[in-house]
């Protein structure tokens, strides 16, 4: 891996689809910080360290069991990538979600993400 190499998104994107927490935790670095889109703070939730970003994560498949990303793109400037995507699943109490969002991403020089920030689009229904 390398940080100019927008296939790590790719492949990082892959793991949220199979919802293989080992596996995505594999692409983050030790001290990873990961800013969720809702919160009480300007950033959402923050969360930091490698064990506060799975819990993290794991939120996200316990309140969306079949969280879905896809019509996906990824891009890589430097340090820096993007993920753009559509995400798709069911709340735990049945409330269909589709929404666009992206993930905005520091890497380091190899390519491992050091912090996750996810915004995702306001739908009004």
């Amino acid at each position: 891996m390398h940080a100019g190499d927008a296939e790590v998104l790719t492949r990082l994107l892959a793991a949220f689809n199979a919802h293989d927490l080992d596996e995505i935790m594999s692409f983050f670095t030790d001290d990873c910080v990961l800013e969720t889109p809702r919160g009480d703070h300007p950033w959402g939730t923050r969360f930091e360290g490698r064990e506060a970003v799975r819990e993290g994560l794991s939120q996200r498949f316990r309140g969306l069991p079949d969280v879905h990303y896809a019509e996906d793109e990824h891009w890589v400037c430097g340090e820096h990538g993007v993920s753009r995507w559509l995400l798709t699943g069911t709340t735990t109490g049945g409330e269909p979600v589709r929404v666009r969002g992206c993930d905005l991403f520091d890497l380091t020089a190899d390519g491992r993400v050091r912090r996750k920030d996810s915004y995702w689009k306001i739908v009004q229904q």
